[in-house]
């Protein structure tokens, strides 16, 4: 099994979003056998989408975890903060968001979010290879 873990620091968080997007298109680039370029897009959509929201409501940084399987590959992100993402509707006009969750959990095979003794949550998606 390959794996890579990433710390993602915000120097901002659009550069740590896209160094995370970066890491997860190298990650999938070693990978062999390769990827289809439409699972690569699809992770690294998904890293995108969970790295945003570990930035943006979970404390600030994050920890982000690649994982490839035979089948399937998993991105795993760790966070300080024990709020779990959820479900909303999707705002269409005031720009505050409620697309991604809906997003990653339409495109992963599954999700989990698991909730740490010592404070904090990692949030996970597997998806297909």
């Amino acid at each position: 099994m390959d794996t890579m873990t990433v710390t993602v620091v915000p120097a901002s968080s659009a550069t740590s979003v896209a160094g995370a997007r970066d890491s997860a298109r190298r990650f999938l680039a070693d990978l062999r056998p390769a990827t289809t370029a439409e699972a690569a897009e699809t992770v690294v959509m998904v890293v995108s989408e969970l790295v945003t929201n570990a930035l943006r409501h979970g404390g600030g940084t994050c920890t982000m975890d690649l994982a490839a399987h035979p089948d399937s590959v998993e991105v795993a992100v760790h966070d300080s903060s024990p709020r779990t993402p959820r479900m909303r509707t999707p705002d269409l006009n005031g720009g505050t968001g409620g697309f991604g969750w809906l997003m990653v959990n339409r495109l992963a095979h599954t999700t989990a979010v698991t909730l740490h003794p010592v404070g904090g949550k990692t949030v996970s998606a597997l998806l297909a290879r």
